[in-house]
């Protein structure tokens, strides 16, 4: 099976499912989810001319004054006076506006004089000063929120504000993990010399914390193709299962045929891609399933490029792909070959400069990196100065 390349594949996958089952959320736990559906607008906001600061309601055709003060209106209630050409209210921010004034002469301009309102300054320089109309954010029906986009902090204001108490919200996925190999132990178990600890399983858990997931750990599998066929026929109930370990094609790898042992059918193998090409990708029914190395460096590039873009496109995500942050480099790049280079780097004011050590299995410098610097296949030799596009980790 030849490789293909980093976009394509990523769209491949995508193209094997979609977005899952809608359920109404409340606003409190919305934040970090995507939209199922438009938001409308069920309300008018401001729900009435208001004032936008403390002061006198008038008709700005009236002004220089002095005026008649007939009565006051404070936040939380509608105002039914009306003001005749020479008469103001009392108003105070929030506060609804009386029928034909068209400003606000704030109080710091104008002050009572003998029972009259009269001006101290300059006073409102036209009509609307100091005024939210009505409908001025949004008017019912308006758009707020579009479908598949992010909800966060501000996204649940507008909504509360809007009239909502609940939003339209791609329930959780589903994600079984486990980790294969003879050689792994439980992080921090006292462990031979020969033993690994095994550090895909809490990267991936980590990784995945911050999106609407449940995981079911399986834990370790060891290399024995009964044991792994049993680990999938467990996970089958997840939307998403990911593996670590096993892609490649030795005499212990033995991923691919434990997925296919239990009906699974692999749709691609092996990206055209630095580190990472032993990615694993497949079905069986709704399920998905993705196969990724073993190498840490490797597992987290790959997580990074395909696993976190599918579980926001299952989530709904207009965006699911990493965005791409441009950048200069810090020193000459060598050109690339036929595969996809994402180079562990530090970015600081806006220059990447590539970390010392870029083994698959080396985890200090993926810790120091804050960006994946990102060499398209088939790229010319680059000099430092030019420019490069960077993924930017958080």
């Amino acid at each position: 099976m030849s490789l293909i390349d980093v976009a394509q594949a990523q769209q491949r996958l995508f193209s094997l499912t979609s977005a899952v089952e809608t359920e109404d959320v409340p606003l409190a736990k919305a934040h970090g989810r995507w939209l199922s559906r438009d938001v409308m607008a069920l309300r008018d906001q401001p729900w009435s001319d208001l004032s936008a600061m403390d002061g006198y309601a008038i008709r700005h055709a009236s002004l220089p004054g002095p005026w008649t003060v007939i009565g006051e209106s404070a936040a939380g209630g509608d105002c039914t006076l009306e003001i005749g050409a020479n008469e103001a209210v009392r108003i105070f921010t929030g506060a609804a506006m009386p029928k034909s004034a068209d400003c606000v002469l704030i109080q710091e301009e104008a002050e009572i004089r003998e029972g009259q309102l009269v001006l101290t300054g300059e006073g409102p320089d036209r009509p609307g000063k100091h005024l939210r109309a009505r409908g001025s954010d949004f008017a019912t029906g308006a758009l707020l929120l579009a479908k598949g986009s992010k909800v966060g902090a501000r996204q649940v204001a507008l909504a509360a504000i809007g009239g909502h108490g609940t939003l339209p919200i791609h329930r959780r996925i589903k994600v079984a993990l486990f980790s294969t190999g003879n050689e792994l132990v439980e992080p921090g178990k006292q462990a031979r010399a020969t033993d690994l600890p095994a550090s895909n399983g809490v990267m991936l858990r980590a990784m995945l914390a911050g999106l609407p997931v449940t995981v079911d750990d399986l834990g370790i599998i060891p290399d024995d193709l009964a044991a792994q066929t049993e680990a999938f026929r467990r996970a089958l109930a997840a939307d998403v299962i990911v593996t670590t370990g096993g892609a490649s094609v030795g005499d212990h790898d033995l991923v691919k045929p434990a997925f296919e042992a239990v009906g699974g059918s692999v749709d691609f193998w092996r990206i055209a891609l630095r580190p990472g090409k032993p990615l694993i990708a497949g079905h069986k029914d709704r399920t998905l399933f993705l196969g990724l190395p073993g190498n840490p460096v490797s597992a987290f590039v790959t997580a990074t490029l395909f696993l976190l873009p599918l579980v926001r496109h299952m989530s709904g995500a207009n965006d699911p792909l990493p965005s791409l942050t441009s950048t200069l480099l810090a020193q000459d790049m060598p050109a690339t070959s036929t595969r996809a280079n994402y180079i562990r780097a530090i970015v600081q004011d806006g220059i990447a400069r590539p970390c010392a050590s870029q083994d698959s299995a080396a985890l200090l410098s993926l810790a120091n990196a804050n960006a994946l610097l990102v060499r398209p296949p088939h790229s010319g030799p680059a000099k430092k100065g030019d420019r490069a596009e960077v993924i930017l980790l958080s």
